[in-house]
């Protein structure tokens, strides 16, 4: 499994918001900034979280983003599900049900039921307040 530059930056915008979150909605324009990444690129992320619930949104003068939960609500794999789609290390994995028609004699199953949980788990456990947490406020860590 490889986590795109969509998931890593959607991450780190996630994160930007959590930290210098107020009353009021943080533009596109400073995350880039402060981020150094593409407004134009966070714009391609911004659907996908709102989408999700991840991410709620205000137009006009005082518009911009803001979490629609806490940062202790939103899960990394929220997140990563949100923007990379399914987190199954294989394809007969991606559904709730497993379609294979090999699934009742496959050997090899089992492990990749295994990583699945394990991914899931760890990745369902750590929240955006806490990678805000470890990180020393100035946006000085790498996701």
């Amino acid at each position: 499994m490889k986590i795109s530059t969509k998931g890593r930056y959607a991450l780190r915008m996630l994160v930007d918001i959590s930290e210098h979150a107020t009353d009021s909605f943080i533009s596109l324009k400073e995350i880039s900034d402060r981020q150094n990444i593409s407004k134009k690129y966070l714009e391609q992320i911004v659907p996908l979280l709102t989408k999700n619930g991840i991410l709620r949104t205000n137009r006009g003068n005082k518009g911009g983003y803001a979490l629609a939960r806490t940062a202790d609500e939103i899960s990394v794999g929220e997140v990563l599900r949100a923007t990379e789609g399914s987190l199954a290390p294989v394809a007969c994995l991606e559904y709730e049900t497993n379609d294979c028609p090999r699934a009742g004699i496959c050997d090899t199953l089992f492990v990749w039921e295994g990583l699945q949980k394990v991914i899931a788990e760890y990745l369902n456990g750590i929240t955006i307040a806490m990678i805000a947490a470890k990180s020393s406020g100035g946006g000085d860590y790498c996701i």
